[in-house]
Order: C-alpha cells, then structure tokens, then sequence
C-alpha cells in the first residue's frame, strides 16, 4: 500500500474546538426557535413562525 502526501495540514485543536462551540451554538438557537419562540423573535412575519410552528409540530414538542 502507497501512502500519499496531499499536502495538507491536519487540523489543529483550535479549529476544531472553533468549529464544535459554533455547531453548538446554533444547534442551541435552532432549538430554541423552534421548540420555545412561540413568536417572540420571529416577529418579521407569520411566515418564520409557522415555520417554527411546523417544526415544533414534526419534532413533537407540544405547542398548544
């Protein structure tokens, strides 16, 4: 078997930790629109929050 050198550098603990703590943070977010918003943030328009509302309803978080 051939090893073969891309050139590329592993990457480091940082960026790793980087991009964990910002898959965290908006998997919290997502979370939190959709399971406790109730319409607060998504003020723009009923679109965001029947959205929101959707999902609630798809994951099973009651909502009524």
């Amino acid at each position: 078997m051939a090893l073969v050198h891309t050139g590329e550098a592993p990457a480091s603990a940082a960026a790793v930790v980087a991009a964990t703590a910002i898959t965290v943070a908006i998997a919290f977010l997502v979370l939190y629109l959709v399971g406790f918003d109730q319409g607060t943030i998504s003020r723009s328009g009923m679109f965001l929050h029947e959205l929101m509302h959707d999902g609630r309803h798809l994951l099973g978080v009651p909502c009524h």
